[in-house]
Formats: C-alpha cells, structure tokens, sequence
C-alpha cells in the first residue's frame, strides 16, 4: 500500500508530458498548414502522375550521360575534399573542446594546475566549444551562400561549406570520443612517469582512433547527399545541373541526374561500410 502513492505522480507525469506533446503536435499542424485532403485528393494524385509521366523515360543521350557524369563526378570531389577539410578541422578543435585534456581528469591528478593556468585552459576550452558551436549551427547551404559570395560561383564554395559545417559536428563528437577514453590505459602510463603529451599519444588517441574513423565516414556518406543540395545555390555538382533542368521544365533529363544521384550515393555508402568493416 505504502507503494500506491509513489506510482500516482509518475502516471501523472506521463500524462502531462503526452498532453502537451499532443498539444505541440496540434500547434505545428495548423502552422505548417498541412492539408493532406489536397495533396491526396483526386486533383493532386492527378498532378503528381501527370508529373511523374513526365520523367520517364530519363534521357539517355550522349549529352545528357556526359552532364550527368561529370555532374557526378564534381559532386563526389566536393564530398571526399569537404570530408579531408572538415576532419582538419575537427581534430585540433576536438582538443581544445575536451575538459579532460584541458584542466582536470586523469591527466591533473596530483598535478595541482595554477589558477592562472586555469583559467587560461578555462578560456581556451570555452572558446573551442562556441567556435564548435557556430560552425555547426550554421546549415551547409547558408556555408554555401555565404563562400559562394567569397570565392564565386563553382566547387570550391562546396568544399569549403561542407569542411566548415562537418568539422563542427565532427569535432563535437570526437570531443565526446575523447572524453569517454577507458582511463585505466591511461593511469598505467600515468604510473611509469610518462608526460602529458605522450599518454596523449599513446593512451588517448589509440583508444579514440577508431571511432574517429567511423564517425568521419559516416559524415562522408551524409556529405554526399549534401553535395547534390548545393549546387542549388550555385556551389557546383549535379546540384546545379538539377536546378537549371527544373527551371527549363527538362523533366526528362531531371530523371537522368537523378539517377546519377542515386548511384553515386549507393557507391559512396557501399565503399564507406567497406571502409569501416577493413579501418574499425
């Protein structure tokens, strides 16, 4: 009996939580004027087949497959040299965004830092998290935009978007990575005498590296998809070859660089898991 009263407060927990999540789902309903009457009706079912007629069959031509192919091939670039750049971001930035590498943990122990080092490594690791932040809040696409008006219109914009925006996830989670290290390794080399910088080397990073290189694939596999977006903004790929076929109503040769999209991320993916199966 004395057990009844505990239960009643969480049963009442959950069923304010489920009211309100109700009540938030209801609000961005309405707000987002989602009418799926239209777009399932008679009238819209119609004007998505007549659409969908349109694609087929994509172009084969030898124009057509040579757009598509160097398309493909401007976006795979993008997304393998935006990857490198934002892994060479993220690493040293990682460093600066880890607590335990920075002022306290295994490494300070019984290694009293002075206050003024302190909040100097305070400072540096407040840094490194906002510039983390930024970097990542930002979306690809306003990166693009904004190194479009930079640098002007081609890949280079892309790559540049996609090593700024990446290397802020990227260096969130490989912060995270670092910080969760087993740190028995790290005491047996702390024992022997061993410096800061080498149970870094030799403790920390080997323990860290292989989540580094499946998070760094992941990300690339997530680029490519990217990199097909940003050609809409005039950064290059089959981005912007799929712009100026929507804006010529070429629905035909649309389904074409579509297609080349779709093989391009298959590959990607495939190699990717490949990658990760030999490196993790």
């Amino acid at each position: 009996m004395a057990r009844l009263p505990a239960a009643r407060p969480s049963r009442a927990w959950a069923l304010w939580v489920g009211a309100g999540f109700a009540a938030l789902l209801l609000w961005s309903w309405q707000g987002t004027g989602v009418d799926l009457a239209s777009l399932f009706g008679r009238e819209g079912l119609r004007q998505i087949a007549v659409y969908v007629r349109k694609l087929f069959p994509p172009d084969l031509s030898a124009a057509a497959l040579s757009a598509a192919g160097a398309g493909a091939v401007e976006t795979f670039a993008i997304s393998l040299i935006g990857s490198l750049l934002a892994v060479a971001i993220a690493l040293p930035m990682s460093l600066l965004a880890t607590r335990t590498l920075l002022y306290r943990g295994i490494l300070f122990e019984g290694r009293r830092l002075h206050p003024g080092a302190r909040a100097v490594r305070l400072g540096f690791y407040a840094a490194g998290k906002a510039a983390l932040n930024v970097l990542r809040t930002i979306p690809e696409i306003v990166w693009a935009l904004i190194f479009v008006f930079v640098v002007g219109l081609g890949p280079f914009p892309g790559v540049l978007a996609l090593g700024v925006h990446t290397g802020g996830v990227l260096g969130k989670l490989f912060g995270e990575v670092l910080e969760d290290v087993d740190p028995a390794p790290l005491e047996a080399l702390q024992a022997t005498g061993a410096s800061r910088v080498r149970i870094l080397i030799y403790g920390v990073l080997p323990q860290a590296l292989p989540q580094f290189v499946s998070y760094a694939l992941y990300r690339w596999e997530v680029n490519i998809r990217a990199a097909a977006v940003l050609g809409f903004v005039g950064a290059g790929g089959l981005g912007q070859r799929i712009y100026v076929a929507i804006s010529l109503f070429h629905e035909q040769e649309l389904m074409t660089l579509i297609l080349a999209i779709y093989a391009i991320v298959t590959l990607v993916d495939a190699l990717s898991a490949y990658l990760r199966s030999r490196l993790v």
